[in-house]
């Protein structure tokens, strides 16, 4: 299995896709300044107790306050609380880590009213982006993950991944990083760790101790409450540092800023592998070219379409999601309803396992799968449902088929699900389902180019239009686009753009910077 991965920024947000033998399996997009906060770590102030749950509401900044249980205090919150006051009764001189001293576990029975109250200060970190009508979730044990090793302050105690199985490899990291680390921290060693050397383990154990020392640093020198105190990476690193393996074969960017920090990343945590990360130069926007964009519109939306006419319906609401499986307009198998129903049950596990991902759905999933009356092919369906989920590194648990025919999958949740809208509102219209005769829309582009060319005084751009017109706008020995070559300079340049709708166009200058020359009184 060959895996890729491509990066587009764009002026306004950034996406990343995953592909696995050139399927999309895994799609992120956000705006640009919108931060992803899990991971974040803040300097915060308790807001209001709520003796009921055991819980306290705590001010981080968001537009909802964050929620904090008591069992998500963690076993050091009074060694915690004790090293803040320490660092806070001196704006000058930090009080040393390793100093501190490690109080008594916090009782697993107690109550939040005789740990906090109202304006208390705490160090916390967010674990669950806000949800719907929930602000995010935190938790008062920090950590600070890495690519092979997660670095937890004031715990002593060296976890390996269960994952790794040899009971030799387990007892030489546990061995190494006893050796190798400082007092008061803990470590919990990733899978990746397998195999890797001192060198490169020390390495990246230096880099997270220099991320907890500043954190404590700017809780030293800031008195603002809240404050943010240790950023998680840029969105681009953080995902290739959970996804990373050495299986891939490429990552395209074509942004050279993101280029820069996406292979400063690999060359630190792979340096072998630092030839992957290329820059991707081309005219054809880069999702088009690796035809995600189109993979992207078939693949979210109410009905996915899979193999021979079968289709899923996915809907959600608040409490879960709902699948169902339809067989469409397939036609039946030659062995029978009962094969049929097998045949269409296992491409919906197949393409299901793969939606679970993409959409990064989470919480409670309940699968309406096709009636099938023998439990061997239950059993069947089951176990490929459990080994196409096997890629997938969300927490999850599947349950055999009740008598219903209903299959129900919990996901780990930490973020809402990604909901891309594949409907369109017309670009050309504005939703008045009336625009100037279609003939006339190269007049309107020659136009648009006459101004930018001549009043503007923009020389060299490009324009991005549905295929289908870029066809049209390109055919013939001397061409449209030619001619308006001819015309008005060199600069102007023709793209393809399958995100176009059929009559939809877009500007961008010669640094790919859009260029807004859309007016709405042009449809009337």
């Amino acid at each position: 299995m060959t895996s890729e991965v491509v990066i587009d920024v764009q002026q306004k947000d950034v996406s990343i896709a995953l592909l696995e033998d050139k399927n999309l399996v895994e799609y992120q997009t956000e705006p640009r300044a919108a931060s992803y906060s899990v991971g974040n770590i803040y300097i915060a102030k308790v807001r209001k107790l709520m003796p009921g749950l055991n819980a306290c509401f705590v001010d981080v900044g968001f537009e909802r306050d964050a929620f904090l249980h008591y069992l998500d205090l963690g076993n050091q919150f009074d060694s915690y609380q004790k090293y803040l006051k320490q660092v806070q009764s001196d704006r000058k001189k930090l009080y040393p880590f390793a100093k501190a001293n490690r109080l008594p576990d916090l009782k697993k029975d107690g109550t939040i009213q005789n740990v906090l109250k109202p304006g208390d200060e705490v160090l916390v970190q967010i674990v669950k982006e806000p949800i719907s009508t929930k602000g995010p979730r935190l938790t008062g044990e920090l950590s600070f993950a890495g690519r092979y090793i997660v670095l937890i302050p004031f715990n002593d105690k060296v976890s390996v991944s269960s994952k790794i199985k040899s009971g030799e490899e387990r007892a030489r990291l546990k061995q190494l990083i006893h050796s190798i680390k400082p007092k008061n921290f803990g470590v919990i060693v990733r899978t990746v760790a397998e195999g890797k050397r001192v060198a490169e383990l020390d390495t990246e154990l230096k880099i997270l101790l220099k991320r907890w020392e500043d954190a404590i640093a700017k809780v030293q020198k800031t008195q603002t409450r809240p404050q943010l105190v240790y950023e998680e990476t840029s969105r681009v690193v953080a995902l290739l540092r959970d996804l990373f393996n050495p299986s891939y074969e490429n990552i395209f960017v074509n942004d050279e800023d993101v280029y820069n920090e996406v292979k400063d990343y690999v060359t630190l945590i792979a340096p072998e592998k630092a030839g992957i990360v290329k820059r991707y130069t081309g005219n054809v926007p880069i999702f088009d070219n690796f035809n995600i964009t189109k993979q992207v519109k078939s693949s979210f939306g109410k009905i996915v379409n899979y193999k021979h006419g079968a289709y899923l319906i996915i809907e959600h609401t608040e409490a879960l999601h709902v699948v169902d499986v339809n067989s469409g307009n397939r036609t039946r198998s030659a062995n029978g309803q009962e094969a049929n129903a097998l045949d269409v049950n296992l491409g919906a596990a197949d393409e299901l396992a793969r939606q679970l991902r993409l959409r990064d759905m989470g919480g409670i999933i309940v699968v309406d799968f096709i009636d099938m009356n023998l439990a061997e092919d239950r059993q069947i369906l089951y176990e490929r449902m459990c080994k196409n989920m096997q890629k997938d590194r969300a927490r999850h648990n599947i349950l055999p088929l009740s008598k219903f025919g209903l299959m129900q999958i919990t996901r780990q949740r930490v973020r809402p699900a990604i909901d891309v809208n594949v409907d369109e509102t017309c670009p050309t219209c504005f939703g008045k389902g009336t625009i100037k005769s279609s003939i006339l829309f190269t007049d309107q582009l020659e136009s648009k180019i006459e101004q930018l060319v001549n009043k503007i005084g923009i020389k060299r751009f490009y324009l991005h239009v549905h295929p289908y017109v870029a066809a049209y706008i390109n055919q013939g020995i001397i061409s449209m686009k030619r001619r308006w070559q001819i015309k008005y300079g060199m600069g102007v340049h023709v793209v393809p753009s399958q995100k176009m709708a059929f009559l939809q166009y877009e500007f961008y200058d010669s640094k790919k910077q859009y260029i807004d020359m859309k007016e709405e009184i042009e449809t009337k």
